[in-house]
């Protein structure tokens, strides 16, 4: 599975519950669970902040096909959208992959990424040290995420015309990969 171009919303929540359970990444005796939405943007209202919602953007490697002509190709720019909360003794957090379009086709057809198993954890340690900050007030950013991994080296110019995230606003095409927004 290590290219893979199929979005699999399953895998992300096994892995998910995986984390929390086994390798007790958030291990507070919150319960938390994962959701999808494909519609959600990076602006949180004023009731949502007030009621908790916190957006964490992240940058990472991924894959896609084609529908139509069934090109496959690789991106290190792939945005995923986390909005997470904690009220009481619950823990929400929804998450939106965004999608790129075919170059060959340009048919502004999004179409979803397919993550290795590697990258799918590297973005819920992530996403679970923003939480652990944000909503436990614990340790630094990236302290469950092992600095010594590999550099991305950025090696093709990112098509910002074919990238729902930079249409949406979004796009993390800095070197720098994780964003709060607020």
């Amino acid at each position: 599975m290590s290219r893979s171009t199929d979005w699999v919303p399953s895998l992300w929540r096994e892995t998910f519950e995986v984390m929390l359970n086994e390798d007790n990444e958030l291990d507070y005796g919150d319960k938390w669970n994962l959701n999808f939405s494909y519609v959600q943007t990076k602006y949180v209202t004023q009731e949502e902040r007030r009621r908790g919602w916190k957006i964490y953007c992240h940058s990472v490697s991924g894959n896609f096909q084609c529908a139509s002509c069934h090109k496959i190709w690789s991106s290190a720019r792939v945005s995923l959208l986390f909005r997470y909360r904690l009220q009481r003794d619950r823990g929400s957090v929804i998450m939106r992959p965004f999608g790129q379009a075919c170059l060959s086709c340009q048919d502004n057809t999004f179409h979803r990424p397919g993550f290795s198993e590697e990258e799918l954890e590297e973005s819920l340690l992530r996403l679970f040290a923003k939480i652990r900050k944000n909503c436990y007030k614990d340790g630094d950013d990236y302290d469950c995420v092992d600095s010594s991994k590999k550099t991305k080296r950025f090696t093709k110019p990112h098509e910002a015309d074919l990238c729902e995230a930079c249409q949406q606003g979004i796009c993390c095409q800095s070197d720098e990969t994780d964003a709060e927004i607020n």
